[in-house]
């Protein structure tokens, strides 16, 4: 007989399946869970933390999966619920800041496809099984593999439905030879550029006041930059600016934020902000100083002296983001599928569920998504 046991807030348990889910609604009793565990950058404890304290309006969703029969943890999934348009919605604690999102896997768990596929069954009927009447489950931007491990909620989509993809640089050990491979952007010449200018420099913050600065600059000429191709720009509102602040104070000392700068006598030309875990780092905002500097490519440069940097420490995979921009192709990067997943946890999140999933099967036929795009703007229109 198998069973789930999910914890509902009076005490009482249900059960169900051989995997036992309990759901807590404060990041902090979950935080200690699995701390040694398998994640990407993004499910890092000065990340998550970060997270729940900047997005408080949210109602965080902790899952935390174990064995039911031994109680040995096996997954932490860090979510949300929200209502939107009527319809209660759990979600990963994300909101677009993350480059992918999944559970935090134990490291002496490891799994086969029929383990996942009962992981990500005994979480949806747990969240059937709560009171809050929750309506539909929606993963997105989810990496295959977590750790070298399987994502065992991968399960519940198909494989690269997702509309972004990682792009990740693997470097290797000879990092003069990686630059011989992108000797087309010019970066040599782009840095003696840079350096006739008074105190040109280099630098990645190591404190939390220097990395405060730069993060400062950053938003200015994000804004700036935003403002000339009229878009909306909100990574300086009040919640994301207390986000990124609170990433650096806790993990600028240690390598984990890594907040880099071209620098010289007229002030902050470029910057970039980034989060490194092991070997691997995630390039996630480039900001510069406008088009007076072009003639040193100043996003690039300091793209690349950052890598040159990093990888002195011992990184050697580079990841320059979701979206596919020309130039991160001019480095060298891959793109890396990520999974998106819908599921339906009543009626009222069906609709929204098959909405999904229809637009995940247009993204195989781009022609199909191109026709479907032209006619619901012409509609609009």
């Amino acid at each position: 007989m198998t069973f789930l046991s999910v914890q509902q807030p009076d005490g009482l348990v249900s059960r169900t399946s051989g995997i036992a889910v309990e759901f807590v609604r404060d990041w902090r009793q979950a935080a200690s869970r699995l701390n040694a565990g398998h994640r990407t950058a993004f499910q890092h404890g000065y990340w998550l933390s970060a997270w729940y304290e900047a997005f408080h309006h949210l109602a965080p969703l902790i899952a935390l999966i174990s064995d039911a029969a031994t109680g040995k943890d096996i997954a932490v999934v860090p979510m949300i619920s929200h209502l939107r348009r009527g319809v209660r919605i759990v979600e990963f604690a994300d909101l677009g800041v993350s480059d992918n999102n999944a559970p935090i896997l134990a490291l002496d768990g490891a799994l086969d496809a029929a383990a996942t596929d009962t992981i990500g069954k005994a979480l949806i009927d747990a969240l059937r099984a709560l009171p809050d009447r929750f309506d539909l489950l929606r993963l997105k931007k989810m990496p295959a593999h977590v750790g070298g491990n399987p994502n065992p909620l991968v399960s519940l989509g198909r494989i690269g439905s997702c509309s972004l993809n990682g792009n990740l640089v693997l470097t290797g050990d000879d990092y003069e030879g990686y630059q011989a491979s992108i000797k087309r952007m010019q970066m040599p010449r782009c840095w003696r550029v840079f350096s006739r200018h008074a105190g040109a420099r280099f630098e990645i913050a190591t404190g939390v006041a220097r990395a405060r600065e730069l993060l400062d600059v950053m938003d200015v000429q994000q804004q700036a930059r935003m403002r000339k191709l009229g878009s909306r720009f909100v990574l300086n509102d009040e919640s994301h600016a207390q986000f990124y602040r609170e990433v650096a104070r806790q993990g600028v000392t240690d390598g984990y934020a890594v907040i880099s700068a071209l620098v010289c006598d007229e002030g902050v030309v470029a910057t970039t902000l980034g989060v490194r875990h092991g070997a691997t780092y995630f390039l996630l905002r480039i900001s510069h100083a406008g088009d007076s500097w072009s003639s040193c490519s100043p996003g690039l440069l300091v793209t690349e002296r950052t890598m040159a940097a990093l990888h002195a420490k011992g990184v050697r995979r580079f990841d320059l983001s979701i979206g596919n921009q020309d130039y991160k192709r001019r480095f060298g990067a891959e793109p890396v599928p990520l999974t998106d997943a819908s599921v339906a946890l009543s009626w009222r999140g069906m609709p929204f569920a098959w909405r999904d999933h229809a637009a995940q099967g247009l993204r195989r036929h781009p022609r199909l998504a191109a026709l479907a795009a032209q006619a619901l703007g012409k509609g609009a229109r």
